[in-house]
């Protein structure tokens, strides 16, 4: 009896060592349990300083959703970003490599290649749904941040063919999108980019923030952005997968308001557009409640993502795993490069290169800056020339890092363009062995050129507040003080567009080209805006010459098929939608178009399916159904051209669908209705005395005798 006694205490014993296991060692074992099924939410925030947050010191703050998962999580006190641009520092975070190493150093015109691998290629590998919901033009699927992605939304306006620098959409609607995909898909395991643009001039947040925030509307940005924020974290909650999700908030860059004579960001390298929130959240897996201050990078996202949840780093990434800074009180400052082309690509200044080591900045530039960021952390005091020995240091520091961890890589791997050697040049990095760059003439440091800067911030917020003359004008004055600036052009052309003077516009851009002969902003502009003036021979033309300078710019792709649709031209048309749909193949008025030319072609069936497609998308678009009807009866189906018909009426009832229907029902035979119809296009429409007109009035008196 004694043994069997002690053979029933043995399941409660081994009870309590299993509950006492788990009451000292609690984290370990949620890590065993849930690192490895992580589901990854990554958040970015455009164009948002760390210090305007209230986590990170800010009393004028509202943003509770992001102080409370700074709160629970870990706040990176230190964080820098690489460039102070949108594209480039995205790619930056996606790849976690440097941008002389993926290349894309600027917004606009450069592209993420294929070569190189990111992070949701690599998670969508091991078993992840990817998916990305965009809030800006700047990160469109046609720069090439959609690779890897299962479905990446950039739709920030359906019926925008020709998207601009300035096309957004607000955080309503970023996560409106995201909450349509999440309801489908929350039960995979899933990786998710959510983008918010909000912060970006123009700052105009809505009410009640406009009001709150009426004296400092950027704060009243960041609170309505905060706000869904805290709905995306509230979906996860609903759906018990907060505790499944590691989350990761990041600012892509800081913004200006006047420190060392900037304003908004891309001009200079000084901490109030390099300095950007970073937090790392994941409940029952990481600590709560840290505060790193070692400086670190965005690069470091990406490996540290991979780092927890146990998937291996590839050798490529350039970044560092954070998991020992915040699991083993790692405190070394990570070195950080930093660039900006921005002066030079939008403005013909130079460009500038850095390096963030521990307490000390180096700015490499025409006249070279160094800061102690300790003593220091306004950057009011440069100390090149007292600290001259640091100085060389730093410089050479900063050489070291890019010809070991960037510049030598990239040569091995593949052979530079002229146009990337120069560029590599200018930032003092091209030595002997290279093509020598023929132009002795130095770029001026953006430093001395405030003066004119301020002048374009100027024009810009004329722009913005509808003041167009006044733009004008100052725009006229930067045009004198800089011809050589390609986007000096762009600008007053944009100001004439929108007083609806094309006439000028198209002047403008056509002065820059001569003076500026090979410029691909202007020649694309240029295309686009004889586009618009419905001069199409000129359009073509011009948007070729774009094309032969890129191959894969896309406005001038879609500027050649629209003129050549305009003049009939269906199947050469047909090629360059094709083409543009391989770089951006969600762009819906490139599919229309390319539908269209299919059914002008002949090729009913083969459109019909992608009008299929966009009906599925697109229900509520009237045109949809017309054009589907005019394919139908082009292919003699009347019983199938009628339902689309009818349908465009029923979404849209206004003249042209009302004479459309009416055609149709009188091939049909159904002249009573027929006439009814004709009839409503003659009273709505305001048209003068047209040949549709007066055929149709022929055809009303025809069909009335049938009846």
């Amino acid at each position: 009896m004694g043994k069997k006694n002690i053979f029933y205490l043995i399941p409660p014993l081994i009870i309590m060592l299993v509950f006492f296991y788990f009451l000292f060692f609690p984290k370990k074992s949620l890590e065993i349990l849930e690192a490895g099924s992580l589901n990854v939410l990554l958040i970015t925030l455009d164009t948002t300083r760390a210090d305007r947050i209230g986590a990170y010191g800010y009393a004028g703050a509202k943003t509770p959703n992001l102080d409370s998962l700074a709160l629970k999580g870990v706040k990176f006190s230190n964080a820098y970003c690489q460039v102070p641009q949108t594209l480039p520092s995205h790619c930056s975070i996606l790849t976690g490599t440097y941008p002389l190493y993926h290349h894309v150093h600027s917004n606009g015109f450069n592209f993420l290649g294929t070569e190189y691998l990111t992070l949701p290629e690599l998670l969508k590998s091991h078993g992840f749904k990817t998916a990305a919901f965009i809030s800006s033009f700047t990160v469109d699927s046609r720069f090439g941040l959609d690779q890897g992605f299962d479905f990446y939304d950039d739709s920030i306006s359906e019926e925008e063919i020709f998207k601009s620098f300035h096309s957004q959409r607000r955080a309503d609607k970023v996560y409106e999108s995201f909450c349509g995909w999440f309801n489908r898909n929350s039960r995979d395991r899933f990786f998710c980019w959510v983008h918010f643009f909000d912060p970006h001039l123009p700052y105009a947040p809505p009410s009640p923030y406009k009001e709150i925030f009426a004296d400092n509307p950027y704060d009243g940005e960041i609170a309505y952005m905060d706000l869904y924020i805290g709905k995306i974290i509230k979906r996860l909650a609903e759906q018990n997968l907060l505790r499944k999700t590691l989350i990761i908030l990041a600012g892509d860059h800081g913004e200006a308001f006047g420190e060392k004579g900037e304003r908004e960001h891309g001009l200079f390298l000084y901490n109030s557009t390099m300095k950007v929130p970073l937090i790392f959240y994941a409940e029952g897996i990481l600590p709560g409640g840290m505060d790193i201050r070692s400086n670190v990078r965005l690069i470091d996202i990406m490996p540290s993502i991979l780092d927890i949840l146990k998937i291996e780093v590839p050798d490529v990434v350039q970044g560092t795993t954070l998991l020992p800074y915040i699991k083993a009180g790692k405190s070394e400052d990570l070195p950080t490069y930093l660039e900006t082309v921005y002066p030079k690509d939008f403005f013909g200044w130079s460009d500038l290169s850095g390096l963030v080591d521990g307490p000390w900045k180096y700015i490499r530039a025409p006249k070279p800056e160094l800061y102690n960021l300790i003593e220091d952390p306004g950057e009011e005091k440069n100390l090149f020339t007292s600290q001259n020995k640091r100085a060389r240091l730093m410089a050479n520091k900063l050489t070291k890092l890019v010809k070991e961890h960037l510049l030598e890589i990239d040569i091995k791997k593949r052979r530079l363009s002229s146009e990337e050697l120069k560029r590599l040049r200018s930032l003092g990095y091209v030595g002997g062995g290279l093509p020598k760059d023929r132009s002795n003439t130095p770029l001026p440091d953006p430093k001395d050129k405030l003066d004119e800067y301020n002048l374009i911030y100027e024009a810009k917020m004329h722009e913005y507040g509808k003041k167009y003359q006044e733009a004008v004008l100052i725009y006229r004055e930067i045009i004198d003080r800089s011809p050589e600036a390609p986007w000096n052009y762009v600008n007053l052309s944009i100001c004439y567009a929108k007083m609806n003077n094309l006439d000028d516009c198209i002047r403008v851009l056509k002065q820059g080209s001569e003076r500026i002969p090979g410029s691909l902003i202007l020649l694309s502009r240029l295309g686009l805006f004889y586009m618009r003036s419905t001069r199409y021979k000129e359009a073509f033309e011009t948007a070729r010459q774009a094309l032969a300078l890129d191959p894969r710019c896309l406005d001038a792709l879609l500027t050649c098929g629209w003129s050549l649709i305009m003049t009939r031209k269906w199947a050469e048309s047909l090629q360059y939608f094709k083409k543009s749909l391989e770089i951006e193949p969600e762009n819906k008025s490139a599919r229309v178009k390319y539908a269209y030319c299919l059914g002008a072609l002949g090729r009913g069936g083969e459109a019909l399916e992608i009008y299929t497609d966009l009906i599925e998308e697109y229900p509520d678009d009237y045109r949809l159904y017309t054009d589907v009807g005019i394919i139908h009866n082009s292919m003699g189906n009347l019983d199938q051209a009628l339902i689309s018909y009818k349908k465009a009426v029923e979404i849209k009832p206004f003249y042209e669908n009302f004479l459309n229907y009416g055609v149709i029902l009188g091939r049909k035979g159904k002249f009573k209705e027929a006439v009814h119809y004709l009839k409503l296009y003659l009273q709505n429409t305001s048209e003068g005395s047209t040949p549709r007109k007066v055929k149709t009035r022929q055809t009303i008196s025809l069909w009335e005798k049938r009846l």
